[in-house]
Formats: structure tokens, C-alpha cells, sequence
């Protein structure tokens, strides 16, 4: 029975936006340094400009990898994306940010974003008042 080999992924680790990244070479499971630059930097809440900027590339480049990654990842938006390589150990959040965000008393408060009501309630009633009473009409 032949033996295989399996040699180690080399992975590195770096970080962007916040985020710990780790990365490997084509083919190891991993995401390039690249794609982890996206992946990090979604996970911060950047815009694809923003990211692009960040990264010193093109939108157009930014959005080609957003688009390898959700088809790796099998996630239809960023936010899936973002979770299922947090389940892969591909990014995780640095300590600090943790810590921090669990010092603030209030931090669940800031989280929750109550709604507000952009339009005026209309009555559906199907008496309709006049509210000129002067009117020779009334």
C-alpha cells in the first residue's frame, strides 16, 4: 500500500482593515493575499471603492474578486461570504476591536438601529373629509 505525503500548507498571516488575516498560495484551501485583502476589508464594512482605494487597484479588479470569492465561499452576498470564511479561519477580528467594543456599556444599544418612518400615515377611510369650510361647495 503506497504512502502519500502530505506536506503543510504554508500559510501566512497579515493583517488589513482591522481584520487577521491568513493566506496561502493557489490551490492550498486558502485565499490569496489578495482575496484576503477583499474578504477583510467586507468584513470591515468598506465599500468596493473604498477596498479598491485602500488596495491601490481598480474597482473593476476589487469587484472580479468579490465575485471568485462568493463562487469559493458558495455565499450569495458579502455578508455570507464574510461568515462562512470566519467559519474557515480565513479572517478573524483582531483582539483589540473585541475588547474595546466590549468595554462600551452601551455597545448593544449602538448596534440595534431603531426604524424610522420616512412617510406620513394616510387614512384609509373611505369618507373623505373637506377641511375647507368656507367653501361653496361644502
Amino acid at each position: 500500500m503506497a504512502t502519500t505525503i502530505v506536506t503543510p500548507i504554508e500559510a501566512q498571516e497579515f493583517e488589513f482593515a482591522g481584520w487577521r488575516c491568513r493566506t496561502g498560495k493557489r490551490h492550498s484551501g486558502l485565499p490569496t493575499i489578495a482575496q484576503a485583502q477583499v474578504l477583510a476589508g467586507l468584513a470591515a464594512g468598506l465599500t468596493q471603492k473604498e477596498i479598491a482605494r485602500a488596495r491601490g487597484v481598480s474597482p473593476a479588479t476589487v469587484k472580479a474578486a468579490v465575485a471568485t470569492l462568493l463562487f469559493h465561499l458558495h455565499a450569495q452576498r458579502a455578508a455570507g461570504a464574510v461568515a462562512e470564511a470566519l467559519r474557515r479561519g480565513w479572517i478573524a477580528p483582531l483582539l483589540l476591536a473585541l475588547i474595546v467594543g466590549a468595554m462600551n456599556p452601551n455597545s448593544e444599544a449602538l448596534r440595534v438601529r431603531q426604524p424610522t418612518r420616512t412617510r406620513t400615515q394616510v387614512s384609509t377611510s373611505r369618507v373623505v373629509s373637506r377641511r375647507d369650510t368656507g367653501s361653496i361647495y361644502a
